[in-house]
């Protein structure tokens, strides 16, 4: 009697273990989930709606991973340096602003410097193309990562002499949501400045310095260089 008992206990806990490793590996595939050619639903939804705001993605925002879904994420992956395979991944999520559960944590430690970068983008930028506040953000951004600027956002805009927002008090102004958004965009990656650490306006820059940058792109009144 007590071996039969042995015999079910053991059967018991067995299957158990087994439910509950099915049920780990799933959600640990729930956390790496992407979206790609054929899939459907809000995730999709959500690209498309990035995308197309962007001006990657020309087509209806129906939730379906399509032909031009797939041509519209690649176009964004190989203008932010990302593997180009069409598929939306984490590191394409990420990078879109699309929050997944392994993402989580790296835009609450970002949440902070969110509103300062926001601050720099409303003074600099205000009126410039959205595309062109992003690219603001994202000079910011790549200053931080600079071995020649300081390794912080807060750093890197109140560095002396760095942004005339700063000296002349702009920079205390409240941002507006487009500014906000710019800021989260580059936060999430988006580099519209193509890697600038440097921007300046071409109809009032006498900097001769400046001028000698090598240019990466215009947008609008910027011209962004390295």
């Amino acid at each position: 009697m007590k071996t039969k008992t042995k015999i079910i206990i053991f059967t018991v806990t067995f299957f158990a273990c087994i439910i509950a490793t099915f049920f780990i590996i799933s959600k640990n595939n729930k956390v790496e989930a992407l979206s790609k050619y054929g899939s459907r639903g809000s995730e999709v939804t959500q690209i498309q709606t990035k995308l197309k705001r962007w001006g990657y993605y020309k087509g209806n925002i129906d939730g379906i991973y399509g032909t031009q879904t797939l041509e519209a994420v690649k176009y964004f992956q190989r203008k932010n340096g990302l593997t180009v395979d069409g598929i939306a991944g984490p590191a394409t999520l990420r990078a879109m602003g699309i929050m997944t559960s392994s993402s989580n944590s790296s835009s609450t430690s970002n949440s902070t410097n969110l509103n300062l970068l926001a601050k720099l983008i409303y003074g600099e930028a205000r009126g410039e193309p959205y595309t062109g506040q992003v690219a603001v953000g994202a000079v910011v951004l790549n200053r931080v990562k600079s071995s020649s600027f300081p390794n912080t956002v807060a750093g890197v805009i109140y560095q002396n002499g760095a942004f005339d927002v700063v000296k002349d008090g702009q920079i205390n102004l409240t941002p507006n949501d487009t500014a906000k958004k710019a800021a989260q965009d580059a936060i999430n990656g988006w580099d519209p400045s193509y890697g600038a650490i440097y921007y300046f306006n071409p109809s009032t820059a006498t900097n001769k310095w400046i001028w000698s940058r090598p240019m990466t792109v215009t947008i609008g009144n910027h011209r962004f260089c390295k």
